[in-house]
């Protein structure tokens, strides 16, 4: 498995692959071009475990690291995806330092939180690794919150405080709607926002990261200190691709 979190934690400025296709293929060309990390979405994309073990199996060719998205914060999701050797998780809709907290609890195993604890999980490569990664998991896995409302970015300074959050991972759009903000980039008090989120993960030795659907965004979200940033998404990149093709061929 490749692990991601040090250089996160480090100030690295780390590339990602927003897949929300299901698709081994996608995550496979990911790893192929050289990403650092990528994002394998079961809030909004298609699959169930088999389609994330499938995916993190074409991604392990390559030296990038598997992220899951999971659809809500939930013991069981969290245990059986953890379970098959990603490199994190990330948790969406997180307002509170205490649903914060209940994240870190799920991530990790004891003392520090409530992880179940089984050798022969894909994670342990089947027994002949448990002792290793049962020792190395609660550093090596990273753990990204998102920050998608006004009340996450009021709340941004207390969730970044909680031990064993890594990454305050601004949703952009939910936080344009859920602050009525939908000029988004262009307006002084959105981005005033992002800029709040982005001192609270430095305020406390944390990263923070964002996705952003237009590239032109990048120079100003490096800018304000975002170091942990996807851009576009692999069914996003296919459709464009379709567009350009089907565009040049009707011309």
């Amino acid at each position: 498995m490749e692990y991601i979190r040090e250089r996160a934690l480090r100030g690295d400025f780390l590339a990602g692959a927003w897949l929300n296709l299901g698709s081994p293929l996608t995550a496979e060309m990911a790893g192929l071009v050289g990403y650092d990390w990528l994002l394998i979405d079961q809030e909004h994309g298609p699959g169930d475990n088999w389609t994330i073990l499938h995916q993190i199996q074409a991604a392990s060719r390559f030296p990038v690291a598997s992220i899951v998205r999971l659809p809500w914060v939930d013991r069981i999701l969290f245990k059986r995806t953890l379970d098959l050797g990603v490199a994190g998780i990330m948790t969406p809709y997180v307002q509170t330092a205490e649903e914060a907290r209940e994240v870190v609890r799920f991530s990790k195993y004891p003392p520090m939180g409530e992880r179940g604890i089984a050798g022969s999980p894909r994670c342990a490569d089947y027994t002949t690794n448990f002792q290793g990664y049962f020792a190395n998991a609660n550093n090596n896995l990273i753990t990204v919150v998102q920050i998608e409302t006004g009340k996450s970015v009021d709340n941004a300074e207390a969730i970044a405080a909680v031990d064993g959050v890594d990454v305050l991972f601004v949703g952009p759009q939910d936080l344009a709607i859920n602050t009525n903000l939908r000029g988004m980039y262009e307006d002084d008090t959105y981005v005033a926002k992002l800029k709040q989120v982005a001192q609270a993960a430095k305020n406390h030795g944390k990263v923070c990261g964002i996705l952003l659907l237009d590239p032109k965004w990048i120079p100003l979200l490096k800018e304000l200190g975002y170091i942990f940033i996807a851009c576009g998404a692999d069914g996003g990149h296919a459709l464009n691709g379709m567009k350009t093709a089907l565009g040049a061929l009707r011309a």
